[in-house]
């Protein structure tokens, strides 16, 4: 019988991966029944960097689908031994020279933040027939030391990667800036909610499907659902500290 993950947070035991993910699947519908949403548009990345094999297995049998890795080797590493029986999503900053192994090992791309990258995501993809749903990723707090465009020129960005038709744009991704009160990051979701309204209203969002909005990690997914989130990406509520 395989061994259950427990961990300690904030000096008390955490529940096994599987009562983790249940417990936040609860969370998860209880936010969006208070924002009037159905908790079926939002869905679960649990975020898999530097946690074992075992412990991406135990969340995989209890139905959870979709893993996002911050670091492409690691990644490329658990993908080959766990296959493509789930969706994996990029979540990390990618170099645009690691784009031909990204194209190839992720399903999605929630980090796209310049023309570059695009251009050599789009090279891959036509050698390997693949057509690939991208977010753009908006930094939202304006903070020096993280990635991704600025929401003045996410649109700009967004009307540039029409020219690469096996780029999906589906939506937008963000990290707000680190606080203790998750009510404090409310204003960066509703900016990112906003700005995703008006980039679709232009047509550049979305175009094949809803509009995908990832914002909200371990601390805040309650809050970013209530402004709109449709992925939250968690790792520690879920997996235990690293």
């Amino acid at each position: 019988m395989p061994c259950s993950f427990s961990a300690l947070k904030n000096g008390k035991m955490m529940g096994t991966i599987a009562e983790n993910i249940d417990s936040i699947r609860h969370r998860i519908r209880i936010a969006a029944e208070r924002a009037g949403r159905d908790p079926r548009s939002v869905r679960l990345v649990a975020v898999s960097k530097h946690q074992p094999l075992e412990a991406i297995r135990q969340a995989m049998a209890v139905g959870q689908v979709v893993f996002g890795e911050n670091y492409l080797q690691e990644a490329s590493d658990k993908i080959a031994v766990l296959g493509q029986g789930v969706v994996w999503h990029c979540i990390g900053h990618l170099q645009s020279n690691k784009a031909r192994l990204a194209a190839e090992i992720f399903d999605c791309i929630e980090t796209l933040d310049r023309l570059k990258l695009a251009k050599a995501l789009e090279s891959r993809l036509v050698e390997l027939g693949k057509i690939m749903p991208v977010l753009v990723q908006v930094n939202v707090g304006g903070e020096a030391q993280k990635a991704g465009v600025s929401p003045k020129e996410a649109g700009q960005l967004c009307h540039e990667l029409q020219q690469f038709p096996h780029l999906i744009l589906q939506g937008l991704m963000t990290m707000p800036p680190f606080v203790e009160n998750p009510e404090e990051s409310r204003g960066c979701f509703r900016q990112l909610r906003l700005l995703g309204e008006d980039l679709a209203a232009q047509g550049f969002l979305g175009q094949r499907g809803s509009v995908e909005l990832s914002m909200g990690m371990s601390g805040d997914f309650e809050v970013a659902i209530e402004e709109g989130a449709t992925l939250v990406r968690v790792g520690t509520a879920l997996f235990g500290e690293r």
